[in-house]
């Protein structure tokens, strides 16, 4: 799908690719799932005959940095430093790396970074705390696109990764500040779902805002964390428990960051 002028968004079986085109070549935002590689390679030729030059990794998980191995022989990968780290795992046993040294980051960065690429800065924002603890979230100036990463699934509840640093109260608190960056006509791609709007991701924060408040009430009027998920959240929100996160590991996963002390 053509987004906004060099920039496309690929849709497959993991998170949403985002691709710059151009006379610089092609710049690709996550990568999917390894066995898709050639499929995804495809895609982009049919859109420009450039060279993929980088790939930029909005977060670690599989979904969205599996086809590194592939195209990190080809292209310089960029992501925030959580990311190489938690890509990194654990020492092999001879002390060595457990991954392909491909599927790593080369370049990283703790806050910041800029991409100049097809006409345009490409901004690489790190967001802490939020979906997991290397989140960036990528801006398009010229084009007035975002790339959210997993920072959203479009109408659905988000996916909060506690065991990679992530945090409820904290992706709340970075969708609040990332719309105040957002221009009125900004495109939004998302982690996963359809193409979005300014509108979407204010509806998105609002949902957030209020069922954390719910569950936050909850809490203070004694109630357990059985308790709340038996009760569940008023019917206006059915719609957003259909995703990969159910209304019960939504309530979870609030009631645990209300919890942290």
């Amino acid at each position: 799908t053509r987004v906004a002028g060099n920039v496309y968004m690929l849709e497959g079986a993991g998170g949403n690719i985002g691709a710059s085109v151009g006379e610089d070549g092609v710049l690709i935002i996550d990568d999917q799932f390894a066995p898709l590689a050639d499929r995804i390679r495809a895609s982009l030729k049919s859109i420009n005959p450039g060279a993929l030059k980088f790939v930029l990794n909005t977060h670690w998980h599989g979904d969205h940095t599996g086809s590194n191995v592939i195209f990190g022989k080809e292209a310089i990968i960029i992501a925030q430093d959580n990311v190489r780290l938690r890509l990194m795992g654990k020492p092999n046993e001879s002390g060595g790396l457990s991954v392909a040294k491909e599927v790593l980051p080369v370049i990283t960065y703790a806050q910041s970074a800029s991409v100049h690429f097809n006409g345009e800065e490409i901004k690489l924002i790190h967001f802490p705390k939020g979906h997991t603890d290397g989140d960036t979230v990528i801006f398009f100036t010229k084009s007035k696109v975002v790339h959210m990463g997993d920072h959203m699934m479009t109408g659905k509840f988000p996916f909060v990764d506690y065991s990679s640093g992530g945090s409820v109260l904290g992706i709340e608190k970075n969708i609040g500040e990332i719309i105040k960056m957002l221009p009125a006509d900004v495109k939004v791609i998302p982690g996963h779902g359809p193409l979005a709007t300014l509108d979407d991701v204010k509806a998105y924060h609002k949902v957030m805002v209020e069922t954390i408040e719910i569950v936050r009430k909850q809490m203070a009027a004694g109630k357990s964390l059985d308790d709340i998920k038996k009760q569940g959240l008023p019917d206006k929100y059915n719609d957003w428990g259909t995703g990969f996160i159910k209304t019960g590991a939504w309530i979870e996963a609030i009631y645990k960051g209300l919890s942290v002390k």
